[in-house]
């Protein structure tokens, strides 16, 4: 080893941030991180791990890695600590800051074999190393699965959904005359009748100074339909809705934040609560007045919404969540994401494993 390869590897090293002031200091530092590694979504930002942390952290621990070499943060493996059972059995789970409500994840920076090695000497404190919403390419899937599978950690992969997204790599025009005839007729239909109800428009929320009563009647909007009675609409749950309020005045303080009002006349017939991030769109929420559901009004909003992305010249309209049918409608290209499972090289971890990933299977085909 040469003294350059010497001086380089003692310079790096790696250390666990558990408390949360440290972890509100590390912001600056966090967001180079972020623009340094490349990151095109807004999901391993700052703001938004901190805002899950407030709102769904109870329970856990914070558990970040960070890289650094010299003074400077490298790498950061946004992770908690989190008690949980597994198949009865009390376990010690190390993962991202993670529920329904995180669309995709992954390590920042690419020192996964520093990442690897700490987690290794902190061994003894966690049992699975349970890793989601990692995006088909993914260098934080490929290279943890290869670190651990060299030290021989039992290891397994889940499929947990592909996510629609569009390439706005050419006209409005050109890509809706690609859509399904059948799909375009039925946009032209509603169109002629919502604008009978009042001229159709298209207005969008951005400002902080606006945001608390337009956030209001789109939470309200979403609350109206099926969301509301089915209990997932962002108002039922008091954590939820504390989460995307708080995240919506912090994105519009960064100047991602875009809440989009279809309006007929006077009146709002659908609302989505998206996000603007490096020339790219993220869709988090829709939803809409049961009084127009039969004009298919979300699908108007998208229409309009997609519209303007293209003549902005964006680069990419991300739907995020799992596939479905009304995505499909719009896009043709879509995401795989996983979660990787490392379970801890110990009889316990073994165990798990077998039972996850050769018991349950099994059971499953009988």
């Amino acid at each position: 080893m040469t003294m350059t390869a010497i001086r380089e590897r003692t310079a790096i090293r790696a250390e666990t941030i558990s408390d949360y002031q440290a972890f509100l200091d590390l912001a600056p530092a966090w967001n180079e991180a972020v623009r340094a590694a490349g990151i095109d979504h807004p999901f391993l930002e700052h703001a938004w791990l901190r805002t899950w942390w407030e709102c769904f952290g109870e329970g856990s621990s914070l558990h970040i890695v960070i890289v650094k070499e010299g003074d400077e943060i490298v790498a950061i493996a946004p992770l908690i600590l989190t008690p949980v059972r597994m198949f009865g059995i009390p376990v010690r789970r190390l993962g991202f800051f993670y529920n329904a409500h995180v669309p995709r994840a992954g390590f920042i920076g690419d020192a996964y074999r520093a990442i690897w090695d700490h987690l290794l000497s902190e061994r003894k404190s966690w049992d699975v190393l349970q890793l989601c919403q990692l995006p088909e390419g993914s260098p934080t899937l490929k290279e943890v699965r290869r670190l651990a599978g060299r030290d021989n950690f039992p290891i397994g992969v889940w499929f947990s959904g592909a996510s629609p997204y569009i390439c706005l790599d050419t006209s409005w025009a050109r890509y809706h005359d690609g859509l399904a005839t059948k799909h375009r007729s039925n946009l032209r239909n509603r169109f002629k009748r919502l604008n009978q109800t009042g001229p159709a428009a298209l207005e969008t929320v951005t400002a902080k100074e606006s945001l608390s009563d337009a956030l209001e009647a789109g939470l309200r909007l979403e609350e109206s339909a099926w969301k509301g009675e089915a209990g997932t609409a962002i108002s039922c749950d008091p954590q939820v809705r504390r989460f995307y309020e708080t995240f919506a005045g912090r994105a519009a303080e960064r100047k991602w934040l875009r809440l989009n009002f279809l309006k007929a006349g006077a009146q709002c017939a659908a609302f989505d609560y998206s996000l603007e991030y490096k020339h790219r769109i993220f869709l988090l929420k829709l939803g809409y007045d049961p009084a127009f559901s039969a004009l298919s009004p979300s699908n108007l909003l998208l229409s309009m919404a997609l519209e303007r992305a293209f003549e902005q010249g964006l680069d990419k309209y991300d739907f995020l969540g799992e596939s479905a049918d009304w995505k499909r409608c719009w896009a043709k290209d879509e995401t795989p994401n996983y979660w990787l499972f490392v379970f801890n090289n110990s009889f316990k971890g073994r165990f798990l494993h077998f039972i996850k990933f050769r018991i349950i299977p099994w059971l499953r085909k009988q």
